[in-house]
């Protein structure tokens, strides 16, 4: 299964990247949106965990062009965000967000979240 992570702070993406490939998940990380939006593109992964706030193209914005290509209707999107407003979660859900995770979080957490989603969509 493969999982592309967009998070422009080097230790949370490392770290989600590390429980992630531990778990047996092929992970491709990228540092912003838009590389991260290549990517997909370019090959779509089973799921991306997107950081909410990137330089370029947030995780919405990231998230939002995902949403509107038929061609990657099957990525599953977990966003991963230190904003905890119910408005924040509100906009992320209704955006298309499959998960919404509020920074600090448990690896463990994630991992168990990205193995249920991914389930689910098989």
């Amino acid at each position: 299964m493969q999982v592309v992570v967009a998070d422009d702070d080097d230790d949370i993406r490392d770290l989600v990247e590390l429980k992630l490939t531990q778990s047996g998940y092929e992970v491709r990380a990228t540092t912003n949106g838009v590389e991260a939006l290549e990517d997909i593109r370019r090959d779509p992964p089973q799921l991306a965990v997107l950081d909410v706030m990137m330089p370029g193209l947030s995780g919405i914005d990231v998230l939002r062009e995902i949403r509107s290509d038929e061609s990657l209707k099957n990525v599953r999107v977990v966003l991963l965000t230190a904003r905890s407003r119910d408005t924040d979660v509100d906009m992320g859900f209704s955006t298309g967000a499959d998960d919404y995770l509020i920074k600090p979080f448990s690896p463990r957490e994630l991992v168990h979240r990205v193995a249920a989603l991914l389930a689910r969509s098989q």
